[in-house]
């Protein structure tokens, strides 16, 4: 089967959107899989990616990129993307808000 254009990129597990990123208000607590938030790991949340996972996420205003494990749910403001944890998003130069793309591995 020959896909083009956004469905090609969802066959392939790539996606666009808003990244924001939460730190030390849920330092220490309990993520969606069980386990403490560290906000100096480099994880993430995301809405429907399977716990576990392991996505790159590249900025798309500087093309820097990390590889992050996918252990929380959210983001619930908006339309966002996912959520990075602090050292994610200051590993892609994520201040705030950032355009980003995620491929999962």
């Amino acid at each position: 089967m020959i896909t083009a254009g956004a469905d090609a990129k969802a066959a392939s597990g790539e996606q666009a959107g808003v990244a924001s990123w939460y730190g030390p208000g849920f330092h220490g607590r309990k993520t969606a899989n069980g386990e403490r938030f560290d906000m100096n790991a480099l994880t993430a949340a995301h809405r429907t990616l399977p716990l576990g996972t392991q996505v790159r996420v590249t900025n798309a205003h500087t093309g820097q990129s990390v590889v992050v494990r996918i252990n929380d749910r959210g983001p619930y403001v908006g339309r966002r993307l996912i959520d990075l944890s602090k050292a994610s998003a200051l590993a892609i130069g994520v201040l705030g808000l950032a355009k980003v793309s995620i491929a999962r591995l």
